[in-house]
């Protein structure tokens, strides 16, 4: 059997912590005194932004956190049924909900992230919600809102597209779409960003699993995606931000 190196450079490389010891933290952007990037992408004038149903006003069953995830698998198979607008928010405060802003700096979500950075950007492929007509979504985390991204003609078959070919991403009633801005991170941990913002989105997808048990929906992650197929559905340039990460939801049959 070949043994493979971890040399610098290699993906293996950046799976480790030795970049850390490479970083003149000194010489961060935020040690130089820069401004961070937003905590959340601004909403372009004219698009339509939709409150959610906060905590208090929603009526989501309780779901024991040990059967919740004993539970826990990967769906690939969803009923036609839509998803009220209810269950659409409560996975998205589950996932990027905000507890806290303690400053321009920290802000407390429902997941952790590396230095409190939270570097990622949710998008929704809507197909079947509950007064919502289908498209392209944002979540905006501050405000705990959707706003209205694009319309899009055959949705569907431009997910299965985006997600080569596996169908199920066309099939579900939403498809969560996390876009990364590394600026965020990099602010702060500059080249060390790369394998914290890896863990990030482990932390992200894991709170959907456990969300989608409470509603009787089921996911499945999907990491294999066409690049540019994906940053052009959402709109986003592909280097200062660019897809990472993808999650069909639907509900399943129990």
């Amino acid at each position: 059997m070949t043994k493979l190196l971890i040399t610098e450079g290699s993906g293996r490389y950046f799976l480790t912590d030795r970049i850390r010891d490479e970083v003149n933290f000194h010489c961060t952007p935020q040690s130089g005194g820069i401004d961070p990037p937003p905590t959340q992408k601004p909403v372009r004038p004219g698009n339509l932004v939709i409150p959610l149903p906060s905590p208090e006003q929603w009526s989501i069953p309780p779901c024991d956190l040990q059967d919740a995830m004993a539970k826990r698998e990967s769906h690939r198979r969803y009923t036609n049924e839509s998803l009220s607008r209810d269950e659409l928010a409560f996975m998205l405060w589950a996932t990027q909900g905000v507890r806290r802003v303690v400053h321009e700096t920290a802000t407390l979500r429902m997941v952790p992230s590396a230095g409190c950075r939270h570097p990622f950007e949710t998008y929704l492929g809507i197909l079947r919600v509950e007064g919502l007509a289908p498209g392209i979504y944002r979540y905006l985390p501050l405000d705990h809102a959707l706003v209205h991204q694009r319309e899009i003609p055959n949705l569907a078959a431009h997910l299965t597209a985006a997600c080569r070919g596996q169908g199920f991403a066309g099939q579900s009633a939403v498809t969560f779409i996390w876009t990364a801005i590394p600026a965020r991170t990099e602010w702060r941990y500059a080249e060390a960003s790369y394998k914290v913002m890896a863990l990030d989105a482990g932390h992200l997808c894991q709170n959907l699993y456990l969300a989608c048990e409470a509603i009787s929906c089921g996911t499945c992650a999907i990491a294999a995606y066409n690049q540019e197929l994906a940053d052009d559905l959402l709109e986003v340039e592909g280097n200062e931000e660019f897809t990472v990460y993808l999650a069909p939801v639907g509900k399943v049959k129990k």
